[in-house]
Protein backbone atom coordinates (compact mmCIF):
# COMPACT_ATOMS: atom_id res chain seq x y z
CA UNK A 1 0.00 0.00 0.00
CA UNK A 2 1.49 3.48 -0.77
CA UNK A 3 2.09 5.58 2.12
CA UNK A 4 2.33 9.29 1.57
CA UNK A 5 5.57 10.47 3.59
CA UNK A 6 7.18 7.37 4.68
CA UNK A 7 9.19 7.19 8.11
CA UNK A 8 12.74 5.75 7.38
CA UNK A 9 15.23 6.42 9.87
CA UNK A 10 18.52 6.45 10.06
CA UNK A 11 20.46 4.04 12.99
CA UNK A 12 21.19 7.27 14.96
CA UNK A 13 18.06 8.43 15.03
CA UNK A 14 16.76 5.20 15.62
CA UNK A 15 18.66 4.62 18.38
CA UNK A 16 17.88 8.34 19.69
CA UNK A 17 14.34 7.27 20.28
CA UNK A 18 15.02 3.97 21.62
CA UNK A 19 17.04 6.05 24.42
CA UNK A 20 14.54 8.49 24.69
CA UNK A 21 11.77 6.07 25.27
CA UNK A 22 13.75 4.01 27.72
CA UNK A 23 14.36 7.28 29.74
CA UNK A 24 10.86 7.57 31.61
CA UNK A 25 11.82 11.35 31.92
CA UNK A 26 10.33 13.28 28.88
CA UNK A 27 6.83 15.25 28.53
CA UNK A 28 3.44 12.61 27.02
CA UNK A 29 3.86 14.25 24.58
CA UNK A 30 7.26 14.04 23.19
CA UNK A 31 7.39 10.20 24.64
CA UNK A 32 3.80 9.43 22.21
CA UNK A 33 5.55 10.97 19.17
CA UNK A 34 8.77 8.69 19.84
CA UNK A 35 6.78 5.86 19.79
CA UNK A 36 4.77 6.63 16.55
CA UNK A 37 8.11 6.99 14.86
CA UNK A 38 9.57 3.71 16.14
CA UNK A 39 6.43 1.89 14.55
CA UNK A 40 5.95 3.54 11.73
CA UNK A 41 10.05 2.85 11.01
CA UNK A 42 10.27 1.25 7.42
CA UNK A 43 6.16 0.38 7.83
CA UNK A 44 7.00 -2.24 10.47
CA UNK A 45 3.43 -1.33 11.65
CA UNK A 46 0.24 0.51 9.94
CA UNK A 47 -1.26 3.77 10.90
CA UNK A 48 -4.36 1.57 12.51
CA UNK A 49 -1.81 -0.87 14.36
CA UNK A 50 -0.13 2.67 15.64
CA UNK A 51 -3.93 3.60 16.40
CA UNK A 52 -4.90 1.10 18.21
CA UNK A 53 -1.59 0.52 20.68
CA UNK A 54 -1.21 4.08 21.24
CA UNK A 55 -4.84 5.57 21.11
CA UNK A 56 -4.15 8.08 19.15
CA UNK A 57 -6.38 9.37 15.95
CA UNK A 58 -5.61 9.02 12.25
CA UNK A 59 -4.64 12.48 11.83
CA UNK A 60 -2.31 13.11 14.34
CA UNK A 61 -0.40 9.77 13.20
CA UNK A 62 -0.47 11.36 9.81
CA UNK A 63 0.94 14.39 10.53
CA UNK A 64 3.53 13.19 12.50
CA UNK A 65 5.02 11.66 9.31
CA UNK A 66 4.46 14.64 7.37
CA UNK A 67 6.52 16.48 9.78
CA UNK A 68 9.39 14.03 10.21
CA UNK A 69 9.66 14.30 6.16
CA UNK A 70 9.20 17.71 5.90
CA UNK A 71 10.86 19.41 9.40
CA UNK A 72 13.18 16.54 10.34
CA UNK A 73 13.32 14.92 13.67
CA UNK A 74 13.92 17.72 16.09
CA UNK A 75 11.40 19.45 15.37
CA UNK A 76 9.07 16.19 15.12
CA UNK A 77 9.55 15.49 18.52
CA UNK A 78 9.41 18.98 20.17
CA UNK A 79 6.11 20.08 18.20
CA UNK A 80 4.29 22.46 20.42
CA UNK A 81 0.32 22.35 20.84
CA UNK A 82 -0.72 23.95 18.00
CA UNK A 83 -2.54 27.21 18.54
CA UNK A 84 -5.67 28.65 17.43
CA UNK A 85 -6.79 25.00 15.35
CA UNK A 86 -10.46 24.35 15.56
CA UNK A 87 -11.44 21.56 18.49
CA UNK A 88 -12.80 18.62 17.64
CA UNK A 89 -15.52 18.65 20.37
CA UNK A 90 -17.74 21.72 20.30
CA UNK A 91 -19.54 22.60 23.88
CA UNK A 92 -22.42 19.90 23.72
CA UNK A 93 -20.22 17.12 22.94
CA UNK A 94 -17.99 18.53 26.30
CA UNK A 95 -20.93 18.36 27.93
CA UNK A 96 -21.86 14.94 27.54
CA UNK A 97 -18.31 13.48 27.80
CA UNK A 98 -17.99 15.92 31.25
CA UNK A 99 -21.76 13.72 32.09
CA UNK A 100 -20.46 10.04 31.18
CA UNK A 101 -16.76 10.88 32.80
CA UNK A 102 -19.08 11.54 36.02
CA UNK A 103 -21.24 8.64 35.61
CA UNK A 104 -21.01 4.93 36.87
CA UNK A 105 -18.61 2.77 34.50
CA UNK A 106 -19.72 0.20 32.45
CA UNK A 107 -20.89 -3.32 33.87
CA UNK A 108 -17.38 -5.18 34.25
CA UNK A 109 -15.18 -2.19 34.79
CA UNK A 110 -13.98 -0.77 38.06
CA UNK A 111 -13.40 2.57 36.86
CA UNK A 112 -13.74 4.82 33.03
CA UNK A 113 -10.66 4.68 31.05
CA UNK A 114 -9.51 7.12 28.64
CA UNK A 115 -10.62 4.52 25.79
CA UNK A 116 -14.05 3.72 27.10
CA UNK A 117 -14.58 7.56 26.79
CA UNK A 118 -13.71 8.07 23.48
CA UNK A 119 -15.83 4.77 22.67
CA UNK A 120 -18.73 6.06 24.37
CA UNK A 121 -18.46 9.40 22.83
CA UNK A 122 -18.74 8.15 19.30
CA UNK A 123 -21.66 6.18 20.28
CA UNK A 124 -23.55 9.75 21.57
CA UNK A 125 -22.38 12.09 19.28
CA UNK A 126 -22.15 13.01 15.54
CA UNK A 127 -17.97 12.23 15.82
CA UNK A 128 -16.56 8.89 13.53
CA UNK A 129 -13.69 8.75 15.43
CA UNK A 130 -12.01 10.77 18.71
CA UNK A 131 -8.91 10.00 20.48
CA UNK A 132 -8.07 9.19 23.56
CA UNK A 133 -5.82 11.67 23.98
CA UNK A 134 -8.56 14.50 22.92
CA UNK A 135 -10.62 13.09 25.47
CA UNK A 136 -7.62 13.25 28.51
CA UNK A 137 -6.93 17.05 26.90
CA UNK A 138 -10.02 18.12 27.53
CA UNK A 139 -11.20 16.46 31.16
CA UNK A 140 -7.51 17.73 32.30
CA UNK A 141 -9.01 21.25 31.28
CA UNK A 142 -12.13 20.46 33.56
CA UNK A 143 -9.76 18.82 36.34
CA UNK A 144 -12.06 15.97 35.90
CA UNK A 145 -9.84 12.50 36.62
CA UNK A 146 -12.32 9.59 36.33
CA UNK A 147 -9.86 6.73 36.97
CA UNK A 148 -9.24 8.31 40.31
CA UNK A 149 -11.48 7.28 43.72
CA UNK A 150 -11.27 9.42 46.57
CA UNK A 151 -12.33 7.51 50.51
CA UNK A 152 -14.16 9.93 52.00
CA UNK A 153 -16.80 10.25 55.40
CA UNK A 154 -20.07 11.41 54.01
CA UNK A 155 -21.53 12.69 57.42
CA UNK A 156 -25.39 12.47 57.67
CA UNK A 157 -25.96 16.62 58.61
CA UNK A 158 -29.19 16.83 60.88
CA UNK A 159 -29.71 18.20 64.80
CA UNK A 160 -27.91 15.73 65.98
CA UNK A 161 -24.88 16.31 64.48
CA UNK A 162 -24.81 19.83 64.92
CA UNK A 163 -25.46 19.43 68.63
CA UNK A 164 -22.58 16.39 69.54
CA UNK A 165 -19.99 18.84 66.75
CA UNK A 166 -20.93 22.16 68.72
CA UNK A 167 -20.88 20.24 71.97
CA UNK A 168 -17.19 19.21 71.35
CA UNK A 169 -15.82 22.45 69.58
CA UNK A 170 -17.07 24.24 72.97
CA UNK A 171 -15.05 21.77 75.22
CA UNK A 172 -12.02 22.25 72.81
CA UNK A 173 -12.54 26.36 73.34
CA UNK A 174 -12.43 25.97 77.74
CA UNK A 175 -9.16 27.28 79.28
CA UNK A 176 -7.33 24.63 80.93
CA UNK A 177 -8.80 23.44 84.51
CA UNK A 178 -6.88 20.73 86.63
CA UNK A 179 -10.29 19.64 88.08
CA UNK A 180 -12.31 18.84 85.00
CA UNK A 181 -9.76 17.94 82.02
CA UNK A 182 -10.66 17.65 78.99
CA UNK A 183 -8.86 14.21 77.53
CA UNK A 184 -9.37 12.24 73.73
CA UNK A 185 -9.30 9.02 74.00
CA UNK A 186 -9.57 6.30 70.75
CA UNK A 187 -7.86 3.50 69.68
CA UNK A 188 -5.42 1.74 66.84
CA UNK A 189 -4.51 -1.09 65.53
CA UNK A 190 -1.05 -2.45 64.86
CA UNK A 191 0.05 -5.47 63.23
CA UNK A 192 2.89 -7.52 64.70
CA UNK A 193 5.76 -8.41 62.30
CA UNK A 194 8.85 -10.27 62.60
CA UNK A 195 11.40 -10.50 60.36
CA UNK A 196 12.61 -13.30 59.09
CA UNK A 197 15.95 -12.69 58.26
CA UNK A 198 19.16 -9.71 59.65
CA UNK A 199 18.56 -6.64 58.04
CA UNK A 200 21.61 -5.01 56.55
CA UNK A 201 22.26 -2.02 58.15
CA UNK A 202 22.72 1.39 56.33
CA UNK A 203 26.06 2.63 54.70
CA UNK A 204 27.56 5.17 53.34
CA UNK A 205 25.35 5.45 49.81
CA UNK A 206 23.29 2.30 50.28
CA UNK A 207 20.43 2.29 52.46
CA UNK A 208 19.39 -0.14 55.13
CA UNK A 209 18.37 -3.50 53.57
CA UNK A 210 15.29 -5.34 54.55
CA UNK A 211 14.35 -9.11 53.27
CA UNK A 212 10.55 -8.73 52.02
CA UNK A 213 9.26 -11.90 53.78
CA UNK A 214 8.53 -11.76 57.06
CA UNK A 215 6.64 -13.23 59.31
CA UNK A 216 2.96 -12.15 61.20
CA UNK A 217 2.37 -12.20 64.96
CA UNK A 218 -0.97 -11.59 65.49
CA UNK A 219 -2.07 -7.60 65.76
CA UNK A 220 -2.53 -5.47 68.72
CA UNK A 221 -4.79 -3.02 70.00
CA UNK A 222 -3.16 0.49 71.16
CA UNK A 223 -5.58 2.83 73.37
CA UNK A 224 -4.21 6.14 73.07
CA UNK A 225 -5.64 9.19 75.90
CA UNK A 226 -4.72 12.83 75.03
CA UNK A 227 -5.22 15.94 77.28
CA UNK A 228 -4.25 18.91 74.81
CA UNK A 229 -3.96 21.46 77.23
CA UNK A 230 -1.82 19.88 79.51
CA UNK A 231 0.36 18.47 76.49
CA UNK A 232 0.12 15.03 78.03
CA UNK A 233 -0.59 11.32 76.16
CA UNK A 234 -0.55 7.84 77.09
CA UNK A 235 -0.60 4.69 75.02
CA UNK A 236 -1.72 1.72 76.25
CA UNK A 237 -1.37 -1.25 74.11
CA UNK A 238 -3.60 -4.35 74.53
CA UNK A 239 -4.23 -7.76 72.84
CA UNK A 240 -7.80 -7.05 72.27
CA UNK A 241 -10.55 -3.69 72.78
CA UNK A 242 -13.73 -5.53 74.30
CA UNK A 243 -15.93 -4.07 77.32
CA UNK A 244 -13.11 -5.14 79.92
CA UNK A 245 -10.30 -3.15 78.13
CA UNK A 246 -12.39 -0.43 77.85
CA UNK A 247 -13.17 -0.25 81.67
CA UNK A 248 -9.70 -1.12 82.30
CA UNK A 249 -9.23 2.53 80.67
CA UNK A 250 -11.25 4.57 81.91
CA UNK A 251 -10.32 3.15 85.64
CA UNK A 252 -6.57 4.60 85.13
CA UNK A 253 -8.17 7.28 83.86
CA UNK A 254 -9.87 7.76 87.33
CA UNK A 255 -7.28 6.34 89.08
CA UNK A 256 -4.25 6.66 88.26
CA UNK A 257 -3.68 9.66 85.67
CA UNK A 258 -6.39 12.02 87.35
CA UNK A 259 -7.16 11.02 90.85
CA UNK A 260 -7.67 14.63 91.78
CA UNK A 261 -9.87 15.77 89.39
CA UNK A 262 -13.58 16.30 90.39
CA UNK A 263 -14.83 15.15 86.87
CA UNK A 264 -13.10 14.31 83.37
CA UNK A 265 -14.30 15.13 80.57
CA UNK A 266 -13.45 12.32 77.93
CA UNK A 267 -13.98 13.13 74.32
CA UNK A 268 -14.49 9.83 71.97
CA UNK A 269 -16.58 8.44 68.73
CA UNK A 270 -19.64 6.56 68.48
CA UNK A 271 -17.85 2.86 69.28
CA UNK A 272 -20.23 -0.10 70.65
CA UNK A 273 -17.91 -0.32 73.53
CA UNK A 274 -17.17 3.70 74.57
CA UNK A 275 -21.03 3.42 76.25
CA UNK A 276 -21.07 3.68 80.46
CA UNK A 277 -22.61 -0.10 80.19
CA UNK A 278 -19.45 -1.72 79.16
CA UNK A 279 -18.14 -0.66 82.41
CA UNK A 280 -21.16 -2.77 84.31
CA UNK A 281 -20.42 -5.71 81.68
CA UNK A 282 -17.05 -6.04 82.83
CA UNK A 283 -16.66 -4.94 86.50
CA UNK A 284 -19.10 -5.32 89.66
CA UNK A 285 -21.64 -2.43 89.80
CA UNK A 286 -20.43 -0.66 92.37
CA UNK A 287 -16.81 -0.47 91.16
CA UNK A 288 -18.48 0.56 87.68
CA UNK A 289 -20.60 3.21 89.49
CA UNK A 290 -17.36 4.73 91.36
CA UNK A 291 -15.77 4.98 87.97
CA UNK A 292 -18.63 6.62 85.81
CA UNK A 293 -19.30 9.24 88.97
CA UNK A 294 -16.14 10.98 87.76
CA UNK A 295 -16.34 10.65 84.02
CA UNK A 296 -18.53 12.31 81.69
CA UNK A 297 -19.01 11.16 78.05
CA UNK A 298 -18.62 14.01 74.94
CA UNK A 299 -19.78 11.75 71.32
CA UNK A 300 -18.59 13.57 68.07
CA UNK A 301 -20.71 13.52 65.66
CA UNK A 302 -21.33 9.86 63.37
CA UNK A 303 -19.08 9.93 61.01
CA UNK A 304 -17.37 12.77 61.99
CA UNK A 305 -14.57 10.92 64.29
CA UNK A 306 -11.92 13.70 62.53
CA UNK A 307 -13.60 16.34 65.12
CA UNK A 308 -11.60 14.21 68.29
CA UNK A 309 -8.28 15.73 68.47
CA UNK A 310 -6.27 12.43 69.07
CA UNK A 311 -6.98 11.18 65.68
CA UNK A 312 -4.19 13.55 65.03
CA UNK A 313 -1.87 12.32 67.74
CA UNK A 314 -2.55 8.57 66.49
CA UNK A 315 -1.64 9.57 63.17
CA UNK A 316 1.90 11.41 65.01
CA UNK A 317 1.94 8.05 66.59
CA UNK A 318 2.32 5.47 63.48
CA UNK A 319 4.76 8.32 61.91
CA UNK A 320 7.40 8.45 64.74
CA UNK A 321 7.14 5.37 66.05
CA UNK A 322 4.65 2.64 64.32
CA UNK A 323 6.13 3.38 60.84
CA UNK A 324 7.99 -0.62 60.95
CA UNK A 325 8.28 -3.88 61.78
CA UNK A 326 7.86 -4.72 65.11
CA UNK A 327 7.77 -8.24 65.86
CA UNK A 328 6.07 -8.27 69.66
CA UNK A 329 3.43 -6.75 72.30
CA UNK A 330 6.71 -6.86 74.50
CA UNK A 331 8.74 -4.84 72.02
CA UNK A 332 5.78 -2.53 71.18
CA UNK A 333 5.26 -1.64 74.91
CA UNK A 334 8.90 -0.65 74.99
CA UNK A 335 8.86 1.61 71.92
CA UNK A 336 5.35 3.28 72.78
CA UNK A 337 6.60 4.29 76.43
CA UNK A 338 10.22 5.83 75.14
CA UNK A 339 7.72 7.32 72.05
CA UNK A 340 5.04 9.00 74.79
CA UNK A 341 8.12 9.90 77.25
CA UNK A 342 9.57 12.01 74.47
CA UNK A 343 6.53 13.92 73.69
CA UNK A 344 5.43 14.45 76.85
CA UNK A 345 8.93 15.62 78.09
CA UNK A 346 8.20 18.13 75.24
CA UNK A 347 4.84 18.87 75.98
CA UNK A 348 3.68 18.41 72.58
CA UNK A 349 0.33 19.82 71.74
CA UNK A 350 -2.16 20.52 68.64
CA UNK A 351 -3.20 24.05 67.66
CA UNK A 352 -6.51 23.37 67.28
CA UNK A 353 -8.01 26.29 65.23
CA UNK A 354 -11.64 24.88 64.32
CA UNK A 355 -14.60 26.66 67.12
CA UNK A 356 -17.97 27.25 66.73
CA UNK A 357 -18.14 30.22 64.72
CA UNK A 358 -15.95 28.47 62.19
CA UNK A 359 -17.89 25.89 62.13
CA UNK A 360 -21.19 27.93 61.79
CA UNK A 361 -19.61 29.07 59.11
CA UNK A 362 -18.01 26.97 56.86
CA UNK A 363 -20.27 23.96 58.08
CA UNK A 364 -23.56 26.28 57.29
CA UNK A 365 -24.82 23.27 55.30
CA UNK A 366 -25.17 21.30 58.45
CA UNK A 367 -27.39 23.19 59.81
CA UNK A 368 -30.89 22.28 59.73
CA UNK A 369 -32.27 25.98 59.66
CA UNK A 370 -30.31 27.16 57.02
CA UNK A 371 -30.97 24.21 55.10
CA UNK A 372 -34.89 24.52 55.32
CA UNK A 373 -34.35 28.44 54.32
CA UNK A 374 -32.67 27.42 51.73
CA UNK A 375 -34.64 25.21 50.19
CA UNK A 376 -37.36 28.08 50.38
Amino acid sequence: MHIKYPVELSAEEREELMTLTRAGKVSVRKLKRAQVLLMADRRRHTDEQIRAALSMGASTIYRIRKQLVEEGLEATLNEKARPGGARLLDANMEATLVAVACSKPPAGRARWTMQLLADRLVVLTDLDTVSADTVRRRLGEKKIKPWQKKMWCIPAFDANFVAHMEDVLDLYAEEHDPKRPVVCFDEAMKQLVEETRVPIPAAPGRPERIDYEYKRNGTANIFLFLDRLRGWRHAKPTSTKGNADFAECMRDLVDVHYPDADVIRVVMDNLGTHRPGALYAALPPAEARRILRKLEFHYTPKHASWLNMVEIEIGTMNRQCLDRRIPDHKTLTAELQAWEHERNQEAATIDWMFDVDAARRKLARAYPLNQSESQR
